[in-house]
């Protein structure tokens, strides 16, 4: 049975009776209207619910009539198409999932940090062709503010890795301009002396907690990277042809390295859990940082506030290598998986030096045999 329609003061307004959830009466008004000449009923909104009244719906008719709103359906076609224009645009946080989501979990904890820190507030929600150059000038000079060029320059590298990444998919355009890179002087040696090594190996062997101090041992004896050590597995130690398998490498393609005496030593007597990491964390998961204990032994050896506990290692090897006179760049480029001999190079003064003296040790085995070539010209003239 059709409801009865109730006229209203309002032309093109009318109402039906119907009821609340609680089963009260109320109205539910509608409005008649023509457009492109067609008839169109529209219902406006209910007495309670919508707080809907005659005049309310009259001027809802008027806006309709003179196109200043959209119908309800115009309007749902609306939000209908917002949202597959959505879902096509290739914003800088739907590059990030994708991209995060079929990439190795290497590395992937420190690029999220950067990714959600610098680059979603500022980009989060635009196309990498809707960047302008001078948004990048002020989140550069925003990070170097109180952080240092490299991080500038991490933060700046992810964002490139995101855009090559979608447009290498065809996902999205590229940026309108080139993405400078900070100038980072990155190629900073760190050392210890004989007291300060000497000191640390005292901290190490008291400290409590044997599973960061022998990964800082480690470190020491083949010079490893941190993240390389975090990811070692018993699997990876050849014991019986002495090598120590390096997965993922900095460089991208697996490398191996000698197990020497040293490294060798403290892996034997390194204690091995049910966990398949040589140095596990919780739950015997991979290791995810160590800067906290690292620091605490930095402090309580009294090392330099500018050293850094694991990648200074690294260069403590390296140097130790590199002074000692028997070991060449190349042998050495090999040894810290270095993937071009650039990185190498900054030890190269360290080898210069040894060249150096033995050059000047050279010389004075011919003075001193010049010396006493003339002394015996002499005895003999006498």
């Amino acid at each position: 049975m059709p409801k009865i329609r109730y006229k209203t003061n309002y032309p093109g307004v009318f109402y039906l009776m119907g009821t609340t959830v609680n089963g009260k009466l109320e109205r539910i008004y509608y409005i008649r209207y023509r457009k492109d000449g067609k008839m169109i009923e529209e219902k406006a909104g209910r007495q309670f619910v919508d707080d809907m009244t005659p005049a309310r719906a009259a001027l809802m008719r008027g806006d309709r009539v003179a196109g200043k709103r959209p119908t309800r359906q115009e309007a749902r076609e609306q939000q209908e198409a917002a949202r597959r224009a959505l879902e096509g645009r290739w914003t800088i946080s739907r590059l990030w999932e994708e991209y995060s989501n079929n990439r190795p979990i290497k590395s992937l904890a420190q690029d999220r940090c950067r990714f959600q820190k610098y680059i979603q507030p500022y980009w989060g929600d635009k196309e990498p062709q809707e960047i302008h150059p001078l948004e990048v000038d002020r989140l550069r000079l925003r990070i170097l503010k109180d952080r240092a060029p490299q991080t500038a320059k991490l933060a700046l590298s992810l964002m490139r890795r995101l855009v090559n990444y979608g447009v290498s998919r065809h996902l999205c355009q590229p940026l309108t301009f080139k993405l400078e890179m900070p100038k980072v002087n990155n190629i900073k040696t760190e050392d210890l002396t004989k007291e300060q090594l000497i000191a640390l190996l005292v901290v190490l062997d008291a400290d409590p907690n044997y599973q960061v101090a022998n990964l800082m041992k480690m470190a020491l004896c083949t010079g490893m990277r941190r993240g390389e050590l975090l990811r070692l597995r018993w699997q990876d130690v050849d014991f019986d042809r002495g090598f120590i398998h390096i997965r993922e490498p900095k460089g991208g393609v697996d490398q191996k390295i000698p197990l020497n005496a040293s490294a060798r030593e403290l892996l034997k007597n390194h204690p091995r859990t049910d966990s398949p990491y040589v140095f596990p964390g919780r739950d015997g998961n991979q290791r995810i940082e160590v800067h906290k204990q690292a620091a605490r032994i930095k402090a309580a050896a009294g090392l330099p506030k500018d050293f850094r506990p694991l990648h200074g290692l690294r260069h403590t090897y390296a140097s130790m290598l590199a002074s000692s006179g028997e070991v060449d760049l190349y042998t050495l480029q090999k040894l810290l998986t270095h993937k071009s001999p650039i990185m190498t190079q900054r030890y190269a003064h360290l080898r210069d030096e040894t060249l150096r003296r033995a050059s000047e040790l050279a010389g004075n085995l011919i003075e001193q045999a010049v010396n006493r070539q003339q002394s015996k010209i002499a005895d003999v003239e006498e």
